[in-house]
């Protein structure tokens, strides 16, 4: 049975990246253009990961990644961001708080999409 990957990003050309590089791997993509869009996502279909851009207007990464935790504590997270050094605080605050995430720095390109998605999915692995 083919996993389901959600990518919760702002940017559509991003969103659209991911599913050229996902779905020529056979993986059933769905897309969030915000954080409460992709928590929505993810209550109707639980997916086996995340992708989750941090930067994000209205809810920003981190709020995102712990409402996810909520819903499923054990779905794999993936945060993406450029933004890894202005951010970094707030990042080890959420990971003191219990979030569990894995974290890459944007951009990333369609052969590293795919390595993340198939390492973590084709393993059972989970970030939790």
């Amino acid at each position: 049975m083919a996993k389901n990957i959600l990518v919760i990003d702002d940017e559509e050309s991003v969103r659209d990246a991911y599913c050229l590089a996902l779905e020529s791997e056979g993986y059933i993509v769905d897309v969030a253009s915000n954080g409460l869009d992709g928590l929505e996502a993810a209550r109707s279909k639980r997916p086996d990961m995340v992708f989750l851009d941090f930067k994000m207007a209205g809810i920003n990464g981190v709020e995102t990644l712990k409402r996810l935790r909520e819903i499923d504590s054990t779905i794999p997270i993936f945060i993406i961001t450029a933004f890894i050094k202005e951010h970094l605080d707030e990042l080890i605050k959420a990971r003191n708080e219990g979030c569990v995430f894995d974290i890459a720095a944007k951009p990333l390109n369609s052969y590293m999409i795919r390595q993340f998605a198939i390492a973590t999915l084709s393993n059972g692995c989970s970030n939790s």
